[in-house]
């Protein structure tokens, strides 16, 4: 049975880094993405230089309807396929003060960023369970651990991904499958745009921003037998903020 593991949110930053990493561990890799067609052609295009195999799968991790829809067709099309490795790294951010958040942007960034984890992960979940296998690794937040001004809504959301992490590693680790998350500082991707960079980086023992390879560095630690026995866990990589 051919494995894959896939990665939502995978055209871009820490997911594209995500996908070549897993690539060249030898997984075939699955890479969701919402909107952008030419940025996940060239992760695609990444993962082949990088050796490995890799394929497209387009819908919005927000919508459980079209999750459902994918996740499924895409099974019907590989029988003999098994997604044994899934990271949910999609996410958005729409900072503002709480006082003049618009509901608009509460509530997308709660269902990209949280809902998305309960839409993905249970249509994955059985054949994982029946396989007794499975690496479920959730990209959270610094803001999910601390709370972070003007994130609200993405500390509500990332927080709240941490929770149900330590909850289904639990419900799951007798059958062999773990679930990890990892919470990001501030890496350098588009996530980070139009944040004070100068003055973030004074708050950062390493002073420095993280590169996204070295979020997919854990993320591949993470999807290997040899991390069998870790389960439950939140890993920081921020250089040293907390």
């Amino acid at each position: 049975m051919t494995e894959y593991a896939l990665v939502t949110g995978g055209s871009r930053g820490i997911g594209r880094a995500v996908c070549i990493r897993l690539a060249r561990q030898g997984f075939n890799v699955i890479i969701n993405y919402v909107s952008n067609d030419e940025a996940a052609a060239l992760t695609l295009s990444q993962v082949e230089e990088a050796g490995g195999k890799g394929e497209l799968l387009k819908f919005d991790v927000s919508d459980c309807q079209a999750c459902a829809s994918s996740l499924g067709a895409w099974q019907e099309s590989h029988p003999d396929a098994f997604i044994s490795v899934l990271v949910n790294n999609a996410g958005v951010r729409k900072d503002n003060l709480l006082l003049w958040m618009e509901q608009e942007d509460w509530y997308r960034v709660i269902s990209t960023d949280l809902n998305s984890f309960y839409n993905v992960t249970r249509p994955l979940l059985q054949p994982m369970v029946l396989h007794k296998k499975g690496r479920i690794i959730n990209i959270a937040s610094l803001s999910g651990l601390k709370g972070l001004p003007g994130q609200t809504n993405y500390s509500a959301a990332k927080g709240g991904l941490i929770a149900a992490t330590k909850a289904l590693a639990q419900e799951v680790a007798p059958r062999k499958v773990t679930v990890n998350a990892i919470a990001p500082g501030f890496i350098d991707t588009d996530m980070v745009e139009g944040l004070d960079e100068d003055s973030l980086k004074s708050q950062i023992p390493a002073r420095r921003f993280g590169k996204p390879e070295e979020v997919a560095s854990l993320a591949a630690f993470l999807s290997t037998d040899e991390a069998a026995y870790i389960t439950g866990q939140v890993i920081s990589v921020n250089g040293g903020l907390y």
